[in-house]
């Protein structure tokens, strides 16, 4: 999974509209669209009445919904709920003038409201009146579900999938993406039967409760028919039952990708932890400037020693007596004032950051020093273009403490130079950050001369790296029609590379015809320039100690997943398009060679790849092939057929299509033999 390619500009702009949707990062610039701050501002008003729900405090909830939302106190079948819930707090309590307040509140309101909220009310209504006689603490009385405090979490995903449909205040793109490449990831893995590399970020992020669906308006429950593609696309895509996809579509009045977004935004995220992780991803990527500030020590959770994830990073932490509560009941109202102003921080190395006497005092090592020096001046530029971290500000007394491990020790290869070894790890990062800006630009020859100087063995172990470099220097050399230095390039730097890694020989080759093209400005504007930045970032970033951040495992993991996924069901992701999940899946021509499986241990997401993938746009290969042709099992299923065998046995795509190729693709007899 770590070798799938992923297009980093295309998230650096989702997590960018992100971050501007959720008012995270400061930035006078005008929203893109005025839609994005009235759905903010919706969403604040649906996440004061979830907090006030979630504590019991249904007064407060009922006055923000007369305000903002009368439609929901006039919606009997709601303000039942609603009501029930209110005259159980009144119990819990516990005083003499709570209860009476109780038992007129039930004469008054409650009563009357079960008349006509809808056909089992009145029957609830008689049951909750057993409260009077079963304490809370009683877990085996007959009301303990309608003491228990999970009712109020209950009713607020209800009220808040209601709301978020009316207002259409969905959770931005990048947000809603990430719950549904986590839930496929989930899947895969587990009817795959192999253990995610990514899980210990995963069942902490992406919650296992949902809210509970919106109920559809009373006059929409009439009889609808719906297209049997869409109830099975959104059934699929959602995990939900047949009849539940049919609601959803019914509650959407059809629309599929109302409902499917509808559901999507149903799905609960750890919003600390998403927030620290986009934060890092950031800081990292040089889109919000970062800070050096501490926060009171958090208990590291580490992920698994053994198997496939004994090598992934381990520097999410949680607070323990928070996590369990903050899964099972996901806005808990914990106090974290502590957090606010908290900067999230790489995970540099340890190392001397200010101990430069302890350096030599050689002259090759001060030329180093004042090679970083230079550097950081250059860079100047680029970091007044970044944003400050805003955070959510609004949320900090409710959401669950989640941290990252700023005192996690990191291992440096003793191989690099000491002028990088004595660097502060701020310095570290600049450098990172400026070796990107120069690559991105299309600067190889400065690129190769400066980490040259920092540490002059990088590129003996990254050489796939010095030939990609290479590449672009050549090709801006032939694009300038300066022949003779392309082909010095070629002689000193293309060839031995390619003399040494086999692998390298057909890239070499293609490299070598751009001689017939010369002059051609696309040789060096079509180059994914900024694909070998990130490469670069990522592996010249852990030669000095700095991890990549989480969200780069997760959504290389996750696309990759995704993309298997539908390789097994034999079709298109109809909602891929719709998430940009098909633009984080693009990628450049390969005008250069990427090798994710040599030994330079670079990312793949860089450059193009020589192995062959799923195309984006067909979601199954990467041949020019219709979905319906990738194999001969689906060459003798058809569509119908598919959809008859998922409708009446329940099966997902791939078993309905496995089951047709065993019986030459009649549905009916598939159907014959299951129930004979």
């Amino acid at each position: 999974m770590d070798s799938w390619p992923v297009n980093w500009e295309a998230l650096d702009a989702l997590i960018i509209d992100f971050a501007k949707s959720e008012n995270l990062i400061e930035d006078s610039s005008p929203p893109s669209s005025p839609s994005l701050t009235s759905s903010y501002h919706s969403r604040l008003i649906i996440r004061q009445i979830r907090r006030s729900l979630e504590v019991g405090n249904i007064d407060a909830a009922i006055d923000i919904l007369r305000v903002h939302a009368p439609f929901v106190l006039e919606d009997h079948r709601l303000l039942f709920r609603l009501q029930k819930l209110k005259f159980i707090e009144l119990l819990r309590k516990g005083t003499r003038d709570d209860r009476i307040f109780a038992i007129d509140y039930l004469r008054k309101s409650l009563a009357p409201c079960a008349l006509n909220a809808y056909p089992e009310a009145y029957e609830e209504f008689k049951h909750v009146l057993l409260a009077f006689i079963y304490d809370k603490d009683d877990q085996t009385s007959p009301v303990a579900n309608e003491w228990a405090e999970k009712r109020r979490y209950e009713i607020a995903g209800l009220v808040s999938s209601v709301l978020r449909a009316h207002f259409h205040a969905y959770n931005p793109i990048f947000s809603m993406a990430l719950r549904y490449l986590m839930s496929i990831h989930k899947v895969f893995c587990f009817r795959q039967g192999i253990v995610s590399p990514i899980s210990y970020l995963t069942e902490r992020l992406l919650l296992e409760e949902r809210d509970f669906p919106a109920l559809p308006p009373e006059s929409l429950y009439e009889a609808q028919v719906f297209d049997e593609v869409d109830i099975q696309a959104l059934a699929h895509a959602v995990e939900l039952s047949r009849q539940g996809a049919i609601d959803s579509l019914r509650f959407a009045k059809g629309d599929l990708f109302q409902a499917f977004q509808n559901e999507i935004c149903r799905m609960r995220l750890n919003d600390a932890m998403l927030d620290e992780l986009v934060r890092e991803y950031c800081v990292y990527r040089g889109i919000v400037e970062p800070g050096m500030q501490t926060s009171s020590e958090p208990l590291k959770v580490n992920p698994p020693e053994s198997g496939c994830c004994s090598s992934l990073d381990s520097s999410i932490v949680v607070d323990q007596s928070t996590a369990k509560h903050s899964n099972s009941e996901t806005s808990a109202t914990t106090d974290l004032s502590s957090m606010q102003g908290i900067d999230v921080e790489l995970r540099f190395a340890s190392g001397p950051t200010n101990n430069l006497e302890d350096c030599s005092p050689s002259g090759s090592h001060q030329s180093e020093s004042s090679s970083l020096l230079r550097n950081r001046s250059k860079g100047a530029g680029e970091r007044s273009k970044r944003k400050r971290w805003r955070g959510r500000h609004d949320d900090l007394d409710f959401i669950s403490g989640v941290h990252f491990n700023r005192d996690g020790k990191q291992e440096v290869s003793t191989t690099i130079s000491k002028g990088v070894e004595c660097t502060s790890a701020e310095d570290k990062y600049e450098i990172v950050l400026q070796m990107k800006e120069l690559a991105s630009r299309g600067m190889a020859a400065e690129v190769v001369e400066e980490i040259s100087t920092l540490d002059p063995d990088f590129f003996v172990q990254n050489p796939v790296l010095l030939f990609q470099l290479k590449q672009v220097e050549f090709l801006k050399l032939v694009g300038l029609g300066d022949h003779s230095g392309a082909l010095r390039v070629a002689c000193s730097h293309l060839g031995p590379l390619a003399a040494r890694d086999p692998n390298l020989l057909k890239p070499l080759k293609e490299t070598l015809l751009s001689l017939l093209r010369p002059n051609e400005e696309a040789l060096v504007t079509g180059l994914p320039l900024h694909a070998l930045a990130t490469s670069l970032q990522v592996a010249f970033g852990k030669r000095l100690g700095i991890e990549e951040p989480q969200l780069m495992r997760i959504m290389r993991a996750t696309l990759h997943t995704h993309s298997e996924w539908f390789k097994l069901q034999m079709c298109k992701d109809r909602f891929e398009s719709l998430l940009r999940i098909d633009s984080l899946k693009e990628n450049n021509t390969p005008v250069l060679t990427s090798l994710a499986t040599s030994k330079s241990n670079i990312d793949s997401c860089s450059l193009g790849s020589s192995q062959a993938t799923i195309s984006s746009t067909t979601g199954v290969s990467d041949d020019s092939s219709s979905p319906n042709q990738a194999s001969s099992q689906d060459a003798i299923c058809d569509e119908n057929a598919i959809l008859k065998v998922m409708e009446f046995l329940a099966l997902p795509r791939a078993d309905a299509i496995h089951l047709l190729a065993q019986y030459n693709g009649n549905a009916e007899t598939v159907i014959q033999q299951i129930f004979a």
